[in-house]
């Protein structure tokens, strides 16, 4: 068991360099492509029987894509472990680490917005904002572009970056794939839509409930990013105690509203989805005018924040480890 903790941790920190160098290479097959097209499948083999009992149905993918996901991952892992040598498991499990993070995508993705807001580009922010929410996009001014930006940092902090550092301290690149498997699942079939609402309801109940600790977790670490990084952490902290349930979401806004104190922002509010606006509350009070400028400060908090979020999670892999 010390020897396995062990290789977790060195398989944990290759996975961090490989994100932070790396990021999500486009010409190479991510796991979450690959977990796309297994949950795709299911998709369209379940939805057809699932005319009267979809919720039932919707289980039932869940159950079946974790078990693909989580399963096979964890006999390659268990065959490297049990008939190979630690080095490999640990290059492999490397490698599956990598492919659950995403802090650099995140930061990439969300410059692809901040540079032509900064050059005034209006029309190209709007195509590269349409990128990473799900709002529609083509009326947005400039404010709207990068408040749209920031909300995305926040909000993928714990997705894409603190959740998964939880769950593979937890229980190592197996536990990092069942999260991303969950995760995945909630961004294809978790709507509320005609579809959906009923045969998602199980994937996106159930990413509420993985997603339910780290968020919180995430929020606090960036409240003590923000006093790491210069920004206002004690606004930070009262608007996160305040503003930390204003979305439909129970884990959403756990992030935004702690961003939104740290910068002195007005987050959220009402937002157009499919040519329908949806009255969303506020998150935040506006200190001042947005700018894109704050696109590059949320991205500095979501690297402090991983960062806190890997020395705990080491830490707390040693001393189980010494304790043992």
């Amino acid at each position: 068991m010390k020897d396995w903790i062990f290789w977790n941790i060195v398989a944990l920190l290759i996975g961090v360099v490989m994100d932070l160098v790396a990021g999500d290479p486009e010409r190479l097959i991510h796991m979450v492509q690959i977990f796309g097209f297994v949950i795709q499948l299911l998709d369209e083999a379940l939805y057809k029987k699932s005319r009267y009992h979809r919720v039932f149905w919707g289980g039932v993918l869940v159950v079946i894509t974790l078990v693909i996901c989580t399963g096979i991952p964890a006999l390659v892992l268990w065959l490297l472990w049990r008939f190979f040598h630690p080095l490999l498991y640990a290059l492999w499990g490397g490698v599956l680490c990598w492919q659950c993070l995403a802090a650099k995508s995140l930061r990439d993705q969300s410059d692809l917005v901040r540079v032509p807001l900064e050059e005034h580009d209006l029309e190209k922010a709007r195509k590269m904002v349409a990128r990473i929410v799900g709002r529609d996009t083509d009326a947005l001014d400039e404010e709207g572009v990068a408040r749209a930006a920031v909300e995305t940092v926040a909000e993928n902090t714990s997705d894409g970056v603190i959740a998964p550092l939880f769950y593979l301290a937890l229980g190592g690149p197996v536990l990092g794939c069942f999260y991303k498997a969950v995760n995945t699942m909630d961004s294809m079939i978790g709507y509320k839509n005609t579809r959906y609402i009923e045969f998602g309801r199980a994937a996106a109940k159930f990413d509420d409930f993985v997603n339910y600790i780290p968020a919180r977790l995430a929020a606090l670490e960036l409240i003590l990013a923000a006093k790491l990084c210069g920004f206002d952490a004690k606004n930070a902290l009262r608007i996160w105690k305040r503003d930390r349930h204003n979305h439909a979401s129970p884990n959403s806004a756990q992030t935004e509203s702690a961003v939104a104190g740290a910068l002195g922002l007005r987050l959220a509010g009402p937002a157009v989805y499919f040519g329908k606006t949806l009255d969303k509350p506020y998150i935040g009070d506006e200190l001042r005018r947005i700018e894109p400028e704050d696109i590059r400060r949320a991205q500095k908090m979501m690297f402090a924040a991983a960062a806190e979020m890997l020395v705990l999670a080491i830490g707390v892999m040693l001393a189980v480890r010494c304790f043992l």
